[in-house]
Parts: C-alpha cells; sequence; structure tokens
C-alpha cells in the first residue's frame, strides 16, 4: 500500500467543441499524497478547473488515467461515477442549495442511513453551531466558505479539490479561513487540491505547489523550491513577478537591453534565451537624458514598487523612500551588479557584473 492517494498519469483532456487540436490539458502527471495539500496555480483557461472537475468525474479524459488509492477512477474508455469517488469539490461560487438550511446543506451527500455524528462533528469543528438552522441567504460569505467546506468532507470524502475558495472573500475573512485550511483537512485525514490565482496564497499554506500553463504542468515542487529553483521562465515570471529579458551569447559574453554580462556558462551546447531577475536586482537613476520611462508607482510600506518601460520592455523595480521618483519621469535603469540572476533555460546563476 502506497502512501499516494492520487495519482494523474499522462493526461490528456479536449472539449468536443474545440476545434482543431486546442487541448485543454496536456500530457499531465501529477500525484497528490494522503494528507498534503497541492496548490494549483496558474492564468485563467491554463486548465485548473478542468482538471478539477476531472478528477471529480465531471470530465473524461481524451488520454491518460486518474487513479485514486491505486484504482482506475477515470480513464479514456472509463469513468467512475463522482458519487462512487469519495472526492468533495468546493465550488468558488459555494454552490449550496438556497431552498435548504445550513445543516440540510451538509447532510445532503450523505448516504441514505449514514450516521450524521461527522456532520455533527463539523459543525463544531468550523463554528457553525449557532447558524446550524440558517439559510445560504442568511450567512456571511466566509459562513457559506465554511458551510461548503463542512458539506464536502461531510460524507467522510478523503480527498477535497477546492476551486478558488477564498477569492469572493474581504481580506481579513480570506486569511483567517486559509490559515485554517490545513488543520481542518488534518482533523478530518483528508488530502486536497487547492486552485488558486494568487502565488502568495499557494506559496504560504500548501505543501507544494503545480504550476500550470496553457494545459501543461510546468513545476510541482514544494514551495521553497518554487522559489530558489524555478523550472521554467514562466513559473519564475508568473509565480514570482520577476523581470524576465532576453539574452543572447558572443563567447564569453551575454548581449542583454540593459548591458552586457559575463557568460557563467561554459559548456558550448548551452545556450540560454532569458534572464530572470527580482525587483531588486535592478536599480534606477533620474536622468532627464534617460532612455528609460517611468510608467507607475505603488507603495510598499518599506519601498517604493516602479514599472518602469524601456522601449518595449517593462521592469519591475525595488525603490528606496528616500529617492521617489514620479511617474512620467525619465531615468536610467542597469543592473544591480551585487545580485545574480537565474538564465533559462537550464535555471543557472549569472552574476550581475560585466
Amino acid at each position: 500500500m502506497t502512501n499516494t492517494k492520487l495519482q494523474i498519469q499522462d493526461l490528456w483532456h479536449k472539449y468536443p467543441s474545440n476545434k482543431g487540436t486546442t487541448w485543454t490539458i496536456q500530457a499531465l502527471n501529477l500525484s497528490l499524497e494522503k494528507g498534503e495539500l497541492v496548490g494549483l496555480l496558474g492564468p485563467s483557461g491554463c486548465g485548473k478547473t478542468t482538471l478539477l472537475r476531472s478528477i471529480a468525474g465531471f470530465e473524461k479524459p481524451s488520454q491518460g488515467r486518474i487513479m485514486i488509492d491505486d484504482s482506475v477512477v477515470s480513464s479514456s474508455d472509463f469513468s467512475l461515477p463522482p458519487e462512487r469517488r469519495g472526492v468533495g469539490m468546493v465550488f468558488q461560487d459555494y454552490a449550496l442549495f438556497p431552498h435548504l438550511n445550513a445543516w440540510q446543506n451538509i447532510c445532503f451527500g450523505l448516504r441514505k442511513g449514514q450516521d450524521k455524528e461527522r456532520a455533527e462533528w463539523l459543525i463544531d469543528l468550523l463554528g457553525l453551531r449557532l447558524f446550524k438552522y440558517r439559510f445560504p441567504h442568511q450567512l456571511s460569505g466566509g459562513q457559506k466558505q465554511r458551510l461548503a467546506l463542512a458539506r464536502a468532507l461531510a460524507p467522510g470524502n478523503s480527498i477535497v479539490v477546492l476551486d478558488e475558495p477564498f477569492s469572493n472573500l474581504d481580506v481579513e475573512v480570506r486569511l483567517r479561513l486559509r490559515s485554517q485550511l490545513s488543520s481542518v483537512l488534518s482533523s478530518c485525514s483528508a488530502s486536497a487540491i487547492l486552485v488558486t490565482h494568487d502565488p502568495e496564497e499557494a506559496l504560504a499554506i500548501c505543501d507544494r505547489v503545480a504550476v500550470m500553463s496553457d494545459g501543461q504542468l510546468h513545476q510541482c515542487s514544494k514551495p521553497a523550491d518554487i522559489v530558489h529553483q524555478p523550472a521554467t521562465a514562466f513559473v519564475a515570471r508568473f509565480v514570482l513577478q520577476r523581470n524576465v529579458i532576453p539574452v543572447s551569447t558572443n563567447g564569453t559574453c551575454l548581449k542583454t537591453p540593459l548591458g552586457d554580462l559575463s557568460n557563467p556558462c561554459t559548456l558550448k551546447s548551452f545556450k540560454p534565451n532569458q534572464l530572470i531577475l527580482d525587483e531588486q536586482s535592478l536599480e534606477v537613476i533620474k536622468d532627464p537624458k534617460g532612455k528609460a520611462i517611468v510608467d507607475g508607482r505603488e507603495f510598499h510600506g518599506t519601498h517604493w514598487h516602479l514599472r518602469v518601460k524601456l522601449d518595449s520592455y517593462v521592469f519591475r523595480v525595488w525603490h528606496p523612500l528616500e529617492n521617489p521618483l514620479l511617474p512620467g519621469q525619465n531615468c536610467v535603469v542597469s543592473f544591480n551588479r551585487d545580485d545574480i540572476g537565474l538564465l533559462f533555460p537550464g535555471c543557472i546563476k549569472c552574476p550581475l557584473s560585466q
């Protein structure tokens, strides 16, 4: 018996209405260990919700298979009904039954004759005892979200998939509920996949983070590995909001729009085409003759966050409060020579020195 709760093997999916070869999911492999919370991160339309629906049994794969507890539940020629999978789903809009009160919503998925002791326990665990007989329209957003989670867990589901469950909540409620999610799942001995658009959220609370784009999985790693060793330039750009600069090689030199750098790569076959930098790896100096322009700025408490345009490029730059720059001012943007960037493909460290 393995410790793997869910296995997705070489999964491909395409909606019948899609013309040509537009795949919503392409050759995707992913696993979920028992007791694990995996964050699924990616831009809109990348296939995140389709993947959740496939796990829950609402979509059938075109190729590949999905396994739960070492048993196949989905393939191109077989699909176990959703109600037999032991998978609970929490939707972005809660999907509560408006004509049922909180208690009736929680008990809706229970099998006939199933003991309601777990439902009673969840009511207390999620702080819903005082709202047991209220209807959804009488609940706040946070209460509805907890109710949706209780309903997903009440039948004893060992896997829960959550489709952006906190996106409609205000900041304070969202932070409180997401910090409680892991402990609630642990109390129920449940594993979960959490879909989110928010990289900070995924990195903060998940055991591993899976990053998708255009139906493909770029990386699935622990948060620290995502931050320090992004597998692709897309992961660095989307998850970490880092700057992406094109590079070309010229012997021992790297050519970039911000000047030349020494090439740290000794392998002749290695030809990087992108340099990834964080916002503190660039410096901006006010200069009326500078070719760059401050396109916008945000106050971040300890520093300014500047958007700087140079020709067709836009850079994110950390800038000290004591030297303010205003939108529309000309400036010069250059490398912070004490920092290190990453070259892709390959995630090779590159000192920002000539």
